[in-house]
């Protein structure tokens, strides 16, 4: 432990947990984020109280996984228990857009390990019991309310904690943000800010029993034959935005992202409806659903979908995950941005509690990439990356260091959609278009002719 307690400040479990009065870190929200981060420093023998609002398991929306998670996985340790729940594994990605059809095959890029559909709820879990696990003390129900940060040498986070009913403060040398779009410290010090562009999106979702899925040859299998077949998460777009589809081991996650204006003035029966009739209006998700049964009350939605903090990283604070910024995850980037955001935060975290003195240094290192890895996602995601939020010569950095392979899935996804010229643009700016994407042995989206439903 990098900062040690005094004996009356141990925690004692009870069913009103008395919580310390200070420690070296700690972190607000037991999302991958925040889970990740509080694993990490744990791991390195650094005093870190995490303090959730909900008790879990609870919902959550974002079940697909791309093959690259398993690596931040691996860093925390968590990947056996992982692998021990059983998810259902991925062969890949089915994408009809604008009247095409392509098919993305994992295994054509070189990976070895699944990629997954997971219930959020046990997922985030596991990632919270993990962090648990490694000396993390975590309190859930207890909610951040206001995060000081004007004193010299310490934060002083002010909380609720709900189980007892009684209000209190914990000081710490740096305080961690992972709460998720509530983004509590971005809007406590204005730096939170809505994408400027008419890309405004807002996301609608449900939950489905016994729907079909795709498999990777393009045909639809009944729930029965998950352990036989593979699924593809399925993308499709249509006028007003594009779907989601998603199945689980006990339900399909199907989703809508759309204009905001499309839904303005709804109440709850009228986005019921408005979600119900678009999915019956797509041809191919509605032959998927023919012989589902919506399950009623799991409507949700998602409004201020896309916005960023202006500085996500401070002396004594690191806002991470969708805290930090949130982008359209078309392409799954949600939850990978969260282990990327709280392993690049961890490191520095680590060099500034064993060197204070730089600990403007370290922020700023880290707020760079963070910023880096979020501009990558907006221009695959929104294509627009010239515009507010976007980095240029931050994404082409990136683009250079990441492995080719993941660049190239990347690529070939961009393909798939009609978001591709601005990122490729990139790419060939970068020096990396005809190297990786133009040679006999690339990776591309395989266009397929039509789907067999």
């Amino acid at each position: 432990m990098t900062g040690a307690r005094d004996q009356g400040d141990r925690v004692q479990k009870t069913d009103f947990p008395v919580l310390p009065r200070r420690c070296d870190v700690v972190v607000i929200g037991g999302g991958p984020a925040g889970s990740s981060v509080a694993a990490l420093l744990a791991k390195a023998g650094i005093e870190v109280v995490l303090l959730e609002k909900a008790r879990f398991p609870r919902n959550q929306v974002g079940e697909s996984l791309i093959p690259h998670f398993w690596k931040f996985a691996d860093l925390t340790g968590v990947s056996e228990k992982i692998e021990r729940e059983g998810f259902i594994t991925k062969a890949g990605g089915i994408i009809a857009w604008d009247g095409n059809i392509h098919q993305i095959a994992f295994s054509r890029f070189g990976y070895r390990r699944p990629a997954l559909h997971v219930e959020r709820d046990r997922f985030d879990t596991i990632l919270l019991r993990h962090a648990e696990s490694l000396g993390a003390q975590v309190y859930e129900q207890v909610s951040a309310k206001q995060i000081d940060l004007n004193h010299e040498q310490q934060v002083v986070v002010h909380y609720h904690n709900k189980r007892a009913d009684t209000k209190s403060r914990i000081a710490c040398r740096i305080v961690v943000d992972a709460s998720g779009p509530s983004s509590l410290l971005a809007n406590q010090l204005s730096t939170r800010r809505l994408i400027s562009s008419h890309l405004k999106f807002i996301a609608l979702w449900g939950y489905f029993k016994n729907a079909r899925y795709l498999g990777l040859d393009g045909k639809s299998y009944g729930p029965e034959q998950l352990t036989e077949i593979q699924p593809a998460t399925f993308v499709q777009s249509y006028k007003d935005g594009w779907i989601w589809h998603i199945i689980l081991r006990n339900t399909t996650s199907v989703g809508t992202v759309i204009h905001t204006d499309r839904l303005k003035g709804m109440d709850n029966s009228g986005r019921k409806r408005f979600f119900l009739d678009t999915l019956n209006s797509m041809p191919y998700l509605q032959k998927l659903l023919a012989p589902a049964k919506f399950i009623d009350g799991s409507i949700q939605f998602r409004p201020d979908y896309s916005y960023y903090s202006t500085q996500p990283c401070g002396a004594k604070y690191y806002c991470i995950g969708d805290a930090a910024g949130f982008v359209d995850p078309i392409y799954s980037h949600g939850v990978q941005n969260a282990f990327y955001n709280a392993a690049t935060a961890a490191v520095a975290i680590r060099a500034t509690l064993h060197d204070p003195k730089n600990r403007e240094r370290y922020s700023r290192i880290c707020q760079s990439r963070m910023q880096q890895f979020y501009s990558f996602s907006r221009s695959l995601a929104l294509g627009d990356y010239g515009e507010d939020s976007i980095n240029r010569e931050l994404v082409k950095s990136f683009m250079r260091s990441m492995p080719p392979l993941e660049l190239e899935l990347m690529l070939a996804a961009s393909e798939a959609t009609n978001r591709a010229d601005n990122f490729r643009r990139l790419a060939h700016d970068a020096g990396l278009l005809a190297e990786l994407y133009e040679g006999p042995d690339s990776c591309k989206a395989e266009r397929m002719e039509a789907l067999e439903l």
